[in-house]
């Protein structure tokens, strides 16, 4: 086996090395849920990041070894010698790495940022869009950041609330929400007076 080994060129070795990097990556992304029990992250990398993929990542790793030995097989073939072939190959590779890393990260921020939770919802001002019958439901219409959400509402009186109504968003209940008509707020007799805006 080491005689195979030692007639293999360096050229080889790294379009090897590169190749089976490679394939991880194609596997990672095509059956990520089944290879996720192969990243290497760690605790303390995953408590430094606050959740998405950490440096160790299986993705991210598979770059670095695939760019490792395609920029180490580039070096081979226009004349370097190994030992600086790897380490420019190591470069390339933790330079390529980093840009995955870091794009991963933002794809994850802005997955984080677009999630809205229940509290979110509560005290927000919304449109009827969708009249709410007396004991019935309908839908309203807020903004929640820069993102729009439609939600199933219930009056909390189970009076009727006409389309194209203003009202407050004052309690979620699963997936609906209960509304109170925001004119009846501005008149002092809702929960949330106080904290509407005049």
């Amino acid at each position: 086996m080491w005689e195979v080994i030692a007639q293999l060129s360096a050229l080889t070795v790294f379009l090897v090395v590169g190749t089976i990097g490679l394939v991880f990556l194609v596997l990672s992304f095509s059956f990520g849920e089944i290879f996720h029990i192969f990243d290497m992250d760690t605790h303390l990398d995953a408590d430094l990041h606050e959740g998405g993929p950490g440096f160790f990542n299986l993705k991210v790793m598979s770059v670095l070894v695939t760019a490792f030995g395609g920029v180490g097989a580039l070096c081979v073939s226009r004349g370097f010698g190994v030992l600086s072939s790897s380490l420019f190959g190591l470069i390339g590779g933790i330079a390529l790495a980093g840009i995955v890393y870091y794009f991963g990260r933002l794809l994850y921020s802005q997955q984080s940022s677009s999630l809205i939770t229940s509290a979110d919802l509560i005290g927000c001002k919304a449109e009827v869009i969708v009249g709410i019958p007396a004991g019935g439901t309908g839908q309203v219409r807020c903004l929640v950041g820069e993102s729009m959400v439609d939600k199933i509402a219930r009056s909390r009186d189970g009076g009727a609330i006409p389309q194209h109504s203003t009202v407050l968003i004052e309690e979620v209940s699963g997936e609906s929400v209960i509304v109170s008509p925001w004119s009846s707020l501005r008149e002092g007799r809702g929960l949330f007076s106080s904290s509407i805006e005049p």
